[in-house]
């Protein structure tokens, strides 16, 4: 008799965004690093799993699990996809390491009728704070490399995403955030308190037309 897989485990943002696919979706996931978030959605909702990862050694690992991930670059390989292959799109802690962020997420609602987006917030309290009374930019487990290290290249805000999935007409389908210690911030607005207290946002997005 052959053992049922084991789900593996995953961060609390993790589950948070797995919670938002749907099971036996076809899921792209960019930037999906060592592939932990696409073998769980491949073993608790039964998705066709796919991916794209910069790093050989992300691509490696992906494999080693079994995964169907190519290496890939957001900036230009999601070009190459047709209008409508992917149910969701996800995009994990990597839109501020991206060139052209407005473009990204254009392209992921072109390739999938929803996205799936995550990021660090630059508008946590803590990050103002360090910035007014130290005058440093901030290293924390969200932005763990120092300025000069980091890959991050486009910081933004929960309210900054917000503004940002307007002009990509697209409508918030669903949103969290969560605090220092990966809680799901239970308040759902205004705005401005997930801006303060977060320090990651996760936003469900879906073209308009397609909801």
């Amino acid at each position: 008799m052959v053992e049922p897989k084991q789900a593996p485990a995953i961060r609390s943002d993790h589950r948070l965004l797995a919670d938002m696919v749907s099971a036996g979706a076809r899921v792209l996931d960019v930037g999906c690093g060592d592939g932990d978030l696409l073998a769980y959605l491949a073993v608790t909702k039964g998705v066709d799993a796919r991916g794209i990862e910069l790093s050989r050694d992300g691509v490696a690992a992906c494999v080693a699990k079994g995964l169907a991930v190519i290496q890939g670059d957001a900036d230009t390989d999601l070009f190459d996809y047709p209008d409508d292959c992917f149910d969701y799109v996800i995009l994990s802690q990597t839109l501020q390491a991206t060139r052209r962020p407005k473009v990204v997420v254009e392209e992921m609602l072109r390739i999938g009728r929803n996205a799936i987006v995550s990021f660090p917030n630059f508008g946590h309290w803590r990050i103002r704070a360090g910035l007014m009374f130290q005058g440093r930019m901030p290293v924390n487990e969200s932005l763990p490399d120092s300025w000069y290290d980091t890959p991050n290249i486009h910081f933004c805000t929960i309210r900054d995403f917000v503004e940002l999935a307007d002009k990509v007409n697209a409508k918030i389908v669903r949103a969290g955030a969560l605090d220092a210690s990966g809680n799901h911030v239970a308040v759902t607005m205004p705005w401005w308190f997930w801006n303060l207290v977060g320090e990651q946002g996760i936003f469900w997005l879906a073209r308009k037309s397609a909801v």
